[in-house]
């Protein structure tokens, strides 16, 4: 068998497992079997947004200055 092959029965493993435990549960417990599903369908997509740093090098300076105090006039608003 080729690992494709595999995969995919493993999978329809998996999801013949989850549906055989699902059709015992009740229609309360199948509806929060339900959201958890969409909770972690959710939490994958936010996952997959996350920042990742180092991904553009240089693309802005920090000055050395960035840690100095600044002036009452930035402040007071006045320029």
């Amino acid at each position: 068998m080729s690992e494709d092959t595999v995969g995919i029965e493993a999978a329809s493993s998996i999801e013949q497992a989850l549906l055989e435990q699902v059709r015992v549960l009740s229609p309360t417990q199948q509806q929060t079997v339900l959201d958890f599903a969409a909770f972690l369908r959710q939490k994958a997509a936010v996952a997959a947004k996350e920042r990742i740093p180092g991904l553009h090098p240089g693309a802005f300076v920090i000055r050395d200055d960035f840690d100095d105090s600044l002036p009452d006039s930035f402040w007071l608003g006045e320029e």
